[in-house]
């Protein structure tokens, strides 16, 4: 059964950092791409950070360039997520997701939220 689960979240003042991951089972990790969306209360889910299959191509959403970076171990079958430099509007609950050709999945997410 696949499974994408996702760890890491938590409470960080502004100007902190979080490592987010997203341990993935039950389908083979290495075919697909994979990326973080977040959404906020009230907001659309956003596409924060996406990478390809082979971990060669890194995609960001503008608001995150600079301070985020995806990053993938396949013989781990885990993305993750490193975040510096958080700032309160980064607060929402961060999901991974799988896709490859039309097979989508999702993880459950995770909280993060910055506050002092």
């Amino acid at each position: 059964q696949m499974q994408l689960v996702e760890s890491g979240g938590g409470l960080v003042q502004p100007g902190g950092s979080l490592r987010l991951s997203c341990a993935a089972s039950g389908f083979t990790f290495s075919r697909y791409a994979m990326a973080w969306h977040r959404q906020a209360p009230g907001k659309e889910r956003e596409l924060v950070a996406s990478i390809s299959s082979t971990g060669g191509t890194t995609n960001y959403a503008n608001s995150v360039k600079g301070r985020f970076t995806i990053s993938r171990d396949n013989a781990k079958n885990t993305v993750y997520l490193q975040m510096n430099s958080l700032k309160p509007e980064d607060t929402a609950v961060y999901s991974c997701k799988a896709s490859w050709g039309h097979n989508i999945y999702w993880g459950q997410g995770t909280q993060v939220t910055v506050s002092s």
